[in-house]
């Protein structure tokens, strides 16, 4: 059990450290699965082991500046407010349909995270036919005008915050929140493409910012599980952090060296088997 929970915890760790989020989503399957745990205890884990690992990261990205901490606190805070509403309508549902919601939103990540890997390696494709790097939202003029984010930033690529821009973060962070509260997942996999896409953020800077996000989002999920008398397991909680901690510093390490082509291309596979399999098992004892 205590070198299992501390495997299972890497395989967490390493996920965020090589993509910022999204393969947060196993952490339950695995605590429920794997070692046993009651659902609703394995999201009270998840989000332990979940927050913690991405603070550890986003100190790391914020000491090498790859992290903007005014735009993640408006998502974080939004965040926080939609976590305890995810937490109230997870008490409300049975434990099988919950399961099964959850499978619904792993094979949406899947089929979400296989069609970036297509987009990224269009991008490849095109890099390497030009020989010349592709250019960022920071270095387009004005007169370059394209379908880009709501957001805009200065020439000093800081975000320029309009009441629309904030509206949009917000948005989207209290949908991060409501999903963090339901499942224990961190929301990175929302949050990382909606920095992207809507504040024209760099991944790097993405990255570093959505762990921050998520630690602070999944800190808001926790308290409210803990108010309506949730109890979790110190002992699975403490040997999962450690293996989430030491998995983010190799997933980060190994990052430097993949594609990003295929990083999304695995793990879209990988969150669509075990999505199949928690759907089988929940309609199976249905």
């Amino acid at each position: 059990m205590m070198m299992l929970s501390i495997f299972f915890g890497s395989i967490i760790g390493i996920s965020l450290g090589l993509t910022g989020g999204g393969g947060a989503v196993f952490a339950v399957p695995l605590l429920a699965y794997g070692i046993g745990v009651p659902a609703r205890e394995a999201v009270g884990i998840s989000l332990v082991a979940v927050g913690l690992t991405s603070l550890v990261g986003f100190f790391k990205k914020w000491r090498k500046g790859e992290a903007e901490i005014r735009t993640g606190l408006l998502f974080a805070v939004a965040g926080m407010l939609g976590a305890p509403v995810g937490n109230w309508i997870a008490g409300q549902l049975p434990e099988t349909i919950l399961m099964l919601l959850f499978s619904g939103l792993m094979l949406t990540i899947a089929a979400k995270m296989w069609l970036q890997s297509l987009r990224s390696a269009s991008v490849e494709l095109i890099r390497c036919a030009d020989d010349v790097p592709l250019p960022t939202k920071w270095s387009m003029s004005q007169t370059d005008k394209v379908d880009g984010p709501s957001c805009q930033r200065d020439a000093a690529g800081q975000l320029i915050l309009t009441s629309r821009c904030a509206r949009l973060l917000l948005i989207v962070g209290v949908g991060s929140g409501v999903l963090s509260g339901m499942f224990g997942v961190g929301g990175g996999f929302i949050i990382v493409p909606s920095l992207v896409l809507f504040s024209g953020m760099s991944m790097s800077r993405a990255v570093g910012t959505s762990l921050m996000v998520i630690a602070l989002i999944s800190s808001s999920g926790l308290a409210s599980l803990l108010w309506t008398g949730q109890e979790i397991s110190l002992q699975i909680t403490s040997l999962f952090v450690v293996g989430g901690i030491a998995g983010l510093f190799l997933g980060q390490s190994v990052s430097r060296h993949l594609s990003t082509t295929a990083l999304q291309r695995v793990f879209s596979v990988a969150i669509l088997i075990v999505a199949v399999f928690v759907m089988i098992r929940n309609l199976y004892q249905g």
